[in-house]
């Protein structure tokens, strides 16, 4: 009986951390492709965001309270949310001219 409830206690754990829902993100010639992301309310979202450059970026949202670096030609990953509507701003901090781009939740 302890051992599954120790399963069902983990299961439930690794529910917790699951995003409803993932969107891609690309990086190319440091720039966001798409600039603009849009997200329902009230849900996690799982960004993967792929760097096709050849030198790493950093994808940072002051408003969401995240940062990660992506190393170039590689991919990454962050969560984000559920968020109340609004507009999140994010920029790639090695490309603060270029890579920039909004997290739009409606």
């Amino acid at each position: 009986m302890q051992k599954i409830f120790a399963l069902l206690l983990i299961s439930a754990s690794m529910t917790a951390f699951a995003a409803d829902i993932e969107i891609k993100l690309v990086i190319e010639n440091h720039r966001f492709q798409p600039e603009t992301v849009n997200v329902p309310t009230g849900k996690k979202v799982k960004l993967v965001i792929e760097n096709r450059d050849s030198t790493p970026e950093e994808f940072e949202s002051h408003p969401l309270n995240r940062e990660k670096v992506i190393p170039g030609k590689s991919t990454g990953t962050v969560y984000i949310g559920p968020l109340a509507a609004g507009t999140y701003p994010f920029v790639g901090e090695f490309n603060e001219k270029t890579a920039k781009g909004f997290i739009v939740a409606k």
